[in-house]
This record gives C-alpha cells, sequence and structure tokens, in this order.
C-alpha cells in the first residue's frame, strides 16, 4: 500500500481496539500503512491493541465518533459500534447516535480529504430473513421499533447515508455486511454465542442455547474476514456494495454447541431459555458477489478456527 506519492498511506480504523479493528490495525501495520487507531474504549479493549504501541507507525486515539474529527487521513474503516446484544442493548440511543451520527461524522472527514471509506454494516440489515440465504438484493425483514432496532436500524441509515454521500458528493465508499465472525481478542462477555460457549465449556458452566437450538447461523474466522475487509477497500473500479462476507457453511446453534464441548473436553451440560424478541431463525449468507469480484471465500474450517479461539480464551481466562 502506497499513496501517489510513493510514501506509506495514512489509514483511521474506527472502533481500532475491539474484536475486527484490532486484527485490521495489525494487518494494516503488516502491510506498511500508518494506522490511525480510534476507539472510546466502551467495547473496545486498549489490551487487544498493546502490542502495537511501540510500532512507530501506529497511534492510538481516545476519541467518540459521534463527535467531529480532524484528522489528515488517506482511508477510513469504520468500524465503531458496539455489535452484540448486550452491549448494544445496554444504551441503545447512543447505539443509534454511533451508527448515524458516526457515519455522518467519518463521511464529512472522508468528503473534506478526499479519502476512500469503508462502512462496516452487518448481517442484522436483513432482520429475520424470509429469503434464505441471504443476497444483497433482498431488502430485508426487520422490526423497526423492537429491542434490536437500535442496532439494525442503525446501521441500515449509516447505509443510506454512504449511499446519498456516493451519489451527491462522488465519495469514494465500500460497504461490506458482516456475518457472524469469531475470533481471538473476542470480548469474553459480549454475549454471543461462540464466546457464551467457549467460556461456559471451559469454565464447565451449563452451556445456554436459546430457543430449542435448531435456529442456524454461519460463523467465519477473523482472518479471512479482515482479507475480505482489505481486498474490497482496495479493489479499483466501482465496487462499491454493499457485499455479503462471511462463510456459507451453515449449522444449528446446537451444532455448535457440541463442537465447543468437544474441542474443549468440557463437562458442561447444555441448558434452554427463551428465545430473545426478534432474533434470526436463520443466518446464511450468499457470497456469491464477493467470490465473483474480489476472488474471495473463507479458508478456515470451523474446527481449526475454534480451536485458536478456544486456546485465546483458555489463556485469558487462565491470567
Amino acid at each position: 500500500m502506497t499513496t501517489t506519492i510513493g510514501v506509506p498511506p495514512v489509514v483511521l480504523v474506527t472502533g481500532g481496539s475491539g474484536f475486527l479493528g484490532s486484527h485490521l490495525c495489525e494487518r494494516l501495520l503488516n502491510d506498511g500503512a500508518e494506522v490511525l487507531c480510534l476507539d472510546n474504549f466502551f467495547t473496545g479493549s486498549k489490551r487487544n491493541v498493546e502490542h502495537l504501541l511501540s510500532n512507530p507507525r501506529f497511534e492510538l486515539i481516545r476519541h467518540d465518533v459521534t463527535f467531529p474529527l480532524y484528522l489528515e487521513i488517506d482511508a477510513i474503516y469504520n468500524l465503531a459500534c458496539p455489535a452484540s446484544p448486550v452491549h448494544y442493548q445496554y444504551d441503545p440511543v447512543q447505539t443509534t447516535k454511533t451508527s448515524v451520527h458516526g457515519a455522518i461524522n467519518m463521511l464529512g472527514l472522508a468528503k473534506r480529504t478526499g479519502a476512500t471509506i469503508f462502512q462496516a454494516s452487518t448481517s442484522e440489515v436483513y432482520g429475520d430473513p424470509k429469503v434464505h440465504p441471504q443476497r444483497e438484493d433482498y431488502l430485508g425483514h426487520v422490526n423497526p421499533i423492537g429491542p434490536r432496532a437500535c442496532y439494525d436500524e442503525g446501521k441500515r441509515c449509516a447505509e443510506t447515508l454512504f449511499f446519498d454521500y456516493h451519489r451527491q458528493h462522488d465519495l469514494k465508499i465500500r460497504i461490506a455486511r458482516i456475518f457472524n465472525t469469531y475470533g481471538p481478542n473476542m470480548h469474553p462477555d459480549d454475549g454471543r454465542v461462540v464466546s457464551n460457549f467457549i467460556v461456559q465449556a471451559l469454565s464447565n458452566q451449563p452451556i445456554t442455547l436459546y430457543g430449542d437450538g435448531t435456529q442456524t447461523r454461519s460463523f467465519c474466522y477473523v482472518d479471512d474476514m479482515i482479507e475480505a475487509f482489505v481486498r474490497l477497500m482496495n479493489k479499483e473500479g466501482d465496487v462499491v456494495g454493499p457485499m455479503n462476507l462471511g462463510n456459507p457453511v451453515e449449522m444449528t446453534v446446537r451444532t455448535l454447541a457440541e463442537t465447543v464441548l468437544e474441542l474443549t473436553g468440557s463437562r458442561s451440560e447444555l441448558v434452554y431459555r427463551p428465545l430473545p424478541a426478534d432474533d434470526p431463525v436463520q443466518r446464511q449468507p450468499d457470497i456469491s458477489l464477493a467470490k465473483e469480484v474480489l476472488d474471495w471465500e473463507p479458508k478456515y474450517a470451523l474446527r481449526e478456527g475454534l480451536e485458536k479461539t478456544i486456546a485465546y480464551f483458555d489463556a485469558l481466562l487462565t491470567a
């Protein structure tokens, strides 16, 4: 990665100390960029990026994207937003503001500097889908007044803003719709199914399944996801998205729990709780567009990715 004058680009990563953001910062540094890591540490952790602090091309900035920011940058990855129900429902008004005001502020920065800007959208824009698997042209089935709406509708509004800035100001945008992703640096208390199951299994606590465990998800290992981010951002031409990024291999939540039990050797039992409101019954990405345009598809099998993730949480819990 170099700019037109042959110097390393300056790349801003909002939400840079979070799960995906921290992996992205490390990847960009390895690619030769100067990285400005921006976070307000609501869900992000300095622990995720502390090993990068000694790198002279890395800078950590404490800032909330709902407030304007004035920097000179070449590219923006906008990842800032709590992404798990436990966190985004803690302060739903702030969650919506982070998606909407944050998008406005980052788009304004991109407009002023001429930067290409990447939006980390989500499969949640499809809601509880009536089309399976989900393609990018599916408009979704979202409850706009439910407990998940702060995240779902916030991300949908952010996509609207990105496309309006693209049409009105010819802004260079990239929009990725991210499906379930897992790996090291996940927050142990974020309530997501992979981290929940692993932490409960390692602690020999009951593994909690919501509903009857037959709802489906598709799980992508973090290294595969970051590779897709970079390919989409660096793709030449008129590729703007939205583009589904995720693993198309679908499985039941119960199957995931049983795999975690096997890999950890845990004595945990499976227990069942009522399904939360508006929780999707099925979730599987159609990644035909990413395959065609980016020549990308996930490489990590679930068991391989889970082994790496289990090792991370085992070390974290031990510490």
